[in-house]
């Protein structure tokens, strides 16, 4: 799988539990989940959950606590595919 598919497929499972105020288009790889996204820790989960089944992955609770950006997904998503 291409990176931009990866990031594509990341962005497309972010964008259900973006608040009302935070468009897609804010969606960039350097955002973070928390402070610019507004992603509450409980739809964090279910993005992390999400992430294993789009992804066919497991992700341990250290992988959850490196996830701060759109990027760190990303770098995680690659560890745990190769």
């Amino acid at each position: 799988m291409q990176e931009d598919e990866k990031y594509q497929k990341l962005k497309d499972i972010i964008q259900v539990y973006l608040p009302e105020d935070v468009s897609v288009s804010d969606i960039h790889p350097t955002s973070n989940f928390v402070t610019e996204l507004n992603i509450n820790s409980a739809n964090l989960v279910d993005i992390v959950l999400d992430v294993e089944d789009a992804f066919n992955i497991r992700l341990e609770n250290e992988d959850m606590d490196q996830m701060q950006t759109v990027e760190d997904a990303l770098k995680i998503i690659d560890s745990k595919l190769s």
